[in-house]
């Protein structure tokens, strides 16, 4: 018998299917369940029952539901995957967390507004559940051999993380996380930033910057910064400075996922790297929540990590909404950005 009985709220149509309007981040999820030897997916939430019928035919799932809430009662459920869009969010992991679910594992961004997303830490904490987001380049293996080689003294001492990607919100938290991971989790002191509101798109309903800047600063006094806009940025999405040379993750005209400038040879040096889909990296951060539930550790997608980042997207709203330096820890409840588009800021 399992040891976790598993349920998932928000099911989905699997990518490029008929019906599918995202990525299925439910069937990548459910990858990971079923990976694990501990873990039997035991039932589904949906508001569209369709969607747990089709989910439940590829990956199980013995008992529907088109309420959450109905589901979190009856089932016992040990684990949550909460894979719905991020202004429904806090209300499932929060009850989820009310309901004694031990872990909940939920998809990105975190929520629409600071305050929220600061609550589910909060509450999942107070009741003792294990909160995790989606952040699952971590476990790819171009972002880890970056660490590793700036781990090994590959280009000296870090001086300086940069970015760049189409927005701060839903593709910038991926980014953050990464520049937090690089630099071992130490915690950003401020963050100045700027956005412009011309030609954003709009992601989960909510609208995003045309162009971003965001500019800040680790406690060890490594700098990072992220520029964001679909005709913004640099060659590579990640860069890593330091005083001897610099690493280069994902380069995009030369496509070399992994490139390094250093001492040791003239020019850059492309590094040998597998190719690896960054959804089924999913499965990976399904597979270590469920061994740190097992052995009581900190899972490297932990909800405290992920607020890290989710603070510099709404420190950098904030900052372009106060024009002027934020000092952290953030201290606001709503998105700025979101107040500055309907004219509230």
């Amino acid at each position: 018998m399992s040891r976790f009985r598993v349920g998932i709220i928000g099911c989905g149509r699997p990518l490029r299917t008929e019906g599918a309007t995202g990525y299925g981040m439910s069937h990548w999820h459910a990858l990971g369940y079923e990976r694990s030897p501990e873990c039997e997916i035991v039932a589904l939430a949906d508001v569209r029952i369709e969607n747990a019928r089709a989910f439940q035919e590829r990956h199980g799932g013995e008992r529907l539901y088109e309420d959450y809430h109905e589901m979190l009662e009856k089932e016992s459920l040990d684990i949550v995957s909460v894979c719905t869009w991020p202004h429904l969010h806090a209300e499932m992991v929060i009850a989820a967390a009310d309901a004694g679910v031990r872990a909940v594992h939920c998809e990105k961004p975190m929520a629409p507004t600071f305050g929220e997303a600061r609550r589910m830490v909060e509450v999942c904490e107070a009741r003792g559940t294990q909160l995790s987001f989606n952040h699952q380049r971590r476990f790819m293996p171009q972002y880890r051999e970056a660490k590793r080689l700036l781990e090994d003294g590959a280009i000296g001492e870090l001086i300086r993380l940069e970015a760049s990607c189409p927005n701060l919100f839903d593709w910038g938290t991926h980014w953050f996380d990464m520049l937090f991971y690089y630099n071992d989790e130490i915690p950003a002191e401020w963050v100045i930033g700027q956005v412009d509101l011309r030609d954003g798109d709009t992601v989960f309903g909510l609208s995003m910057e045309g162009q971003g800047l965001s500019h800040f600063e680790f406690a060890n006094g490594v700098h990072g910064l992220l520029v964001t806009g679909y005709r913004a940025g640099w060659e590579a999405g990640n860069r890593l400075v330091g005083e001897e040379g610099v690493v280069e993750v994902n380069h995009r005209a030369s496509g070399a996922l992994l490139r390094v400038w250093n001492r040791e040879a003239p020019g850059w040096r492309t590094c040998e790297i597998p190719k690896a889909n960054d959804l089924e990296a999913t499965a990976d951060g399904v597979l270590d929540l469920v061994a740190a539930l097992e052995d009581g550790r900190e899972p490297e997608l932990s909800g405290r990590r992920a607020l890290r980042a989710t603070e510099l997207i709404f420190g950098t709203y904030e900052s372009s909404r106060r024009r002027g330096r934020v000092d952290l820890p953030l201290e606001i409840e709503d998105s700025p950005l979101q107040a500055m588009l309907s004219g509230q800021a």
